[in-house]
């Protein structure tokens, strides 16, 4: 693997990870927004989620089944972006322009796993 490949994918795996771990021992405010979109056990899903962006983010960035760890953080990253970030519930001008960055954030680290997915990762 390319040294400018290891770095692409350690700095796309370094915000799963920080974040990932925040989120799974200080679920905080995140169950809440969790349970208001139904989601059953909402601590525990908040917990798993970000379990699964720790060890996801691990696996890219130690060059670990990178596809594998790509598909993990697709999967739990679209919950998050859909439930924690939902613009279009915004009443607040401030807020709707927080949470539409935050998902439009989202959305290019979708797209940067996509590629990772889509390429040569050997």
């Amino acid at each position: 693997m390319s040294m400018f490949r290891s770095l692409a994918q350690m700095c796309l795996s370094v915000i799963f990870i920080i974040e990932g771990a925040n989120a799974f021992v200080t679920p905080g405010g995140r169950v809440s927004t969790v349970e208001k979109a139904g989601i059953p056990q909402p601590k525990q899903s908040v917990e798993m989620n970000g379990a699964t962006m720790v060890v996801g983010g691990a696996m890219l960035a130690l060059n670990i089944a990178p596809r594998l760890a790509s598909a993990l953080l697709i999967g739990s990253l679209i919950p998050t972006t859909l439930v924690g970030h939902a613009f279009w519930n915004e009443k607040e001008p401030q807020g709707y322009r927080m949470q539409r960055i935050q998902f439009l954030k989202n959305l290019g680290l979708i797209g940067g796993l996509l590629l990772m997915l889509s390429g040569n990762n050997k």
